[in-house]
């Protein structure tokens, strides 16, 4: 359960920065942002928090070369979705979608891995002992 709840933090971070919908960030920065200047400084600081947050714990626990395998992961599964024709990739809506996926389960498993990791070797991470 910890790791859906970690996933789905990411996922709607990105969503909320950027989706094929109307509603998101940029949008409505592009739309409304200098009519709400300073509300649009506070979200924009308050999602660059979030990111800040996953992106450290992401690289602190599997390092650029595992973002980079885990991302290789992620689109070689959705290759062979496309290849037994299960995903069609004409719509530029979902592919959007797919890649705010992706990306958040890698934003997901960098946050989770080093809980994965002290679960399988029983050691834990320097951060994570009490002084």
């Amino acid at each position: 359960m910890g790791f859906i709840l970690r996933w789905l933090c990411a996922f709607l971070l990105l969503a909320a920065t950027f989706n094929p919908t109307e509603y998101n960030y940029v949008t409505w920065v592009r739309s409304y942002g200098s009519a709400n200047l300073s509300i649009a400084v506070l979200v924009g600081l308050i999602l660059g928090i979030g990111y800040i947050i996953y992106l450290r714990a992401t690289l602190r626990s599997i390092g650029l070369v595992g973002m980079m395998l885990v991302v290789a992961v992620v689109g070689a599964c959705l290759w062979v979705l496309y290849d037994f024709g299960v995903l069609r990739l004409d719509n530029p809506s979902l592919n959007l979608w797919l890649g705010l996926l992706a990306l958040s389960f890698v934003l997901g498993i960098g946050l989770s891995w080093s809980h994965v990791r002290r679960s399988l070797s029983g050691q834990a991470d320097m951060d994570d002992v009490d002084a």
